[in-house]
């Protein structure tokens, strides 16, 4: 069972389209914003830091679905709900439940994998393991 955050948004008028709703892809910005925050709060350092201890460069995003279902405005206050849908071997997928107080705007699933540099190409990335530490305090 993952451990499930809070990623707090207020809404700012350049967030919105002319017709005042949020702009579709400042969801998925925030999503990606809350998938760090996730790994922070349950206690993992930031990218930078995981790099120089365990040569872990980050997790990029490999695929994404998204399900709006209410929107949202300018002044209002949102919150991204996150967690650890599920592990594979070199993967995993991120939900997010975005809310504004009890009500469901959109879900969004990412599967996303841990990378490091392989050893001698420091522009290529590889997917590695998931390490159990990082499951460990996910959980």
């Amino acid at each position: 069972m993952s451990k499930t955050t809070v990623y707090e948004v207020k809404v700012m008028f350049g967030d919105c389209d002319p017709a005042g709703i949020v702009f579709f892809p400042n969801f998925s910005k925030w999503m990606d914003a809350s998938s760090l925050d996730f790994f922070m709060q349950c206690g993992i350092p930031p990218w930078r830091e995981l790099e120089v201890s365990h040569g872990i460069v980050g997790t990029p995003l490999l695929e994404i679905h998204t399900k709006f279902m209410r929107p949202a405005t300018y002044g209002e206050t949102i919150q991204i709900h996150t967690s650890i849908e599920s592990w594979a071997a070199k993967t995993f997928v991120q939900k997010h439940v975005v809310m504004r107080g009890d009500t469901v705007l959109c879900e969004g699933r990412e599967t996303r994998a841990f990378v490091v540099h392989p050893e001698g190409e420091p522009h290529r990335i590889k997917a590695i393991p998931v390490p159990d530490f990082i499951k460990d305090k996910c959980s």
